[in-house]
């Protein structure tokens, strides 16, 4: 099978193109977001950035669960797009709005509108391709999305702005976006698996992170989000201070450096699918954990500019073996009616341990110097892969045995093999809703917390 098999699928291709449109325009507008921010507030513009990423994180945080509560009760398509149309708008309406609260009211919602986006994009996935393989493929063909966007935004942003002002910028990542929009109206995907949720409100959002932290290998994902998380702050944060103040280089030296952890990233996801046929997912993520963490303590010798190159790709390269296969592990670890649900939790708490290692990298590197923050990190990345290690057990199961207490239940249901009742007269096509008695009963399969089994279980 080749690398662009996923493409065959003119739905998946669809998406994709529309997925690549908008993170280059979204790319042209965080340099355009930058230089306006600079040219209005010059003396407080390092402040005012660091603001706004905050507000970013904060949005992921607490949007993206209460999207994959309720996002199942509409089309994935019509709302893909409406999300792409309102960001859109806020993007062009960007260099419009001059005050400072202005600013981080249309980020909020710019970011917002992302928190409800990315998601559900990731859990259409594997509706789109069932196939293993080629889900495995597509997975690294986003990753490698992202990691050129990265590369290519600044070099494309450098070419315009020799003939535009920047404020142009803004308008084109308005067209990506609507160009994103027509990609997606024309697709067809399949409708939404049926959700089986009961209780209010606070049942359905909370729903999606209880469930995936009672999960032993999926909290084993989110320690190894951490390490990488470390690994990529100090890229993030402290690529520049490492180049214009420890080795007072020019500002031109610093993309260079930081697109080598772009490379790295890219090269893992050429060539990590076929690896994951035969390697498990456990062994190639903790195995990205420890790189990570020995990227950070190498960092430790404060090496000179080209010793940064191999350090960074080196932390590229842990990035993408952990990011690539956790579609995989969460799409493993639930039902198809709640990916949503998982995947929304999975965005919102991995962009935590990105906030926990953006303040860890910053303070420590300005308190007490880059050779200190390298350790600190190191240290966490080390720490942080060694508890996912132990939460994901080698003998890792998907089919376990596990007792069901007696109980009346009202949910959607089939009658297969779990629901064997009398009814009442004809109650509908299935699956239908009515309360009826599960009697008391062990038995083993594919274990995934739902709405049945509300706990991971212990051993029988």
């Amino acid at each position: 099978m080749t690398l662009l098999s996923p493409f065959e699928d003119r739905n998946f291709l669809r998406l994709y193109m529309a997925q690549i449109v908008s993170l280059l325009g979204t790319g042209l507008a965080t340099i355009a977001l930058a230089l306006m921010v600079f040219d209005q507030y010059p003396e407080q513009a390092g402040l005012i950035l660091g603001a706004v990423l905050a507000v970013k994180m904060v949005a992921y945080l607490f949007v993206a669960p209460l999207v994959g509560a309720y996002v199942h009760r509409l089309s994935r398509r019509k709302w893909l797009a409406a999300l792409n149309l309102c960001r859109a708008l806020i993007i062009a309406a960007l260099p419009w709005f001059y005050e400072l609260w202005h600013l981080f009211a249309l980020v909020f919602l710019l970011n917002v509108m992302a928190a409800g986006y990315t998601p559900v994009y990731q859990a259409l996935l594997p509706d789109i391709l069932p196939d293993s393989e080629q889900y495995t493929q597509a997975l690294a063909l986003s990753r490698m999305a992202m990691e050129l966007e990265s590369l290519l935004s600044p070099t494309l942003a450098a070419a315009l702005l020799l003939v535009l002002p920047y404020s142009i910028l803004f308008e084109l990542n308005a067209l990506a976006f609507m160009f994103a929009v027509l990609l997606l109206l024309m697709s067809r995907f399949p409708e939404p698996s049926l959700k089986e949720r009961s209780g209010g409100i606070w049942q359905h959002v909370s729903f999606g992170i209880r469930s995936y932290l009672g999960t032993p290998r999926l909290k084993a994902v989110l320690w190894l989000n951490l390490a990488i998380s470390a690994a990529g702050a100090m890229v993030i944060v402290n690529s520049v201070v490492y180049v214009r103040q420890h080795l007072n280089l020019d500002e031109s030296y610093v993309p260079l450096v930081m697109a080598s952890m772009g490379c790295g990233s890219m090269f893992t996801a050429l060539v990590l699918p076929n690896l994951l046929s035969k390697i498990s997912d456990r062994l190639m993520m903790c195995l990205g954990g420890f790189l990570a963490s020995a990227a950070l303590f190498a960092g430790l010798s404060l090496p000179g500019y080209l010793g940064l190159f191999p350090l960074w790709f080196v932390m590229g390269v842990a990035s993408s073996l952990v990011l690539i296969p956790t579609g995989r592990v969460v799409s493993d670890s639930c039902k198809p009616g709640d990916r949503s649900d998982f995947f929304s939790a999975n965005f919102s708490l991995t962009h935590g341990m990105w906030l926990i290692c953006y303040l860890v990298a910053g303070f420590v590197g300005q308190i007490f110097g880059l050779e200190v923050c390298f350790g600190v990190l190191g240290l966490i990345a080390l720490v942080s892969t060694l508890v996912a290690g132990v939460v994901w057990r080698v003998e890792d199961q998907s089919s376990l045995w596990h007792e069901h207490p007696a109980q009346d239940h009202l949910h959607p249901h089939m009658h297969d093999e779990h629901h064997q009742h009398a009814h009442e007269g004809w109650e509908g096509p299935e699956p239908h809703v009515h309360s009826h008695y599960h009697v008391q009963q062990q038995h083993r399969h594919h274990f995934v917390i739902d709405e049945h089994h509300l706990h991971w279980p212990r051993q029988l």
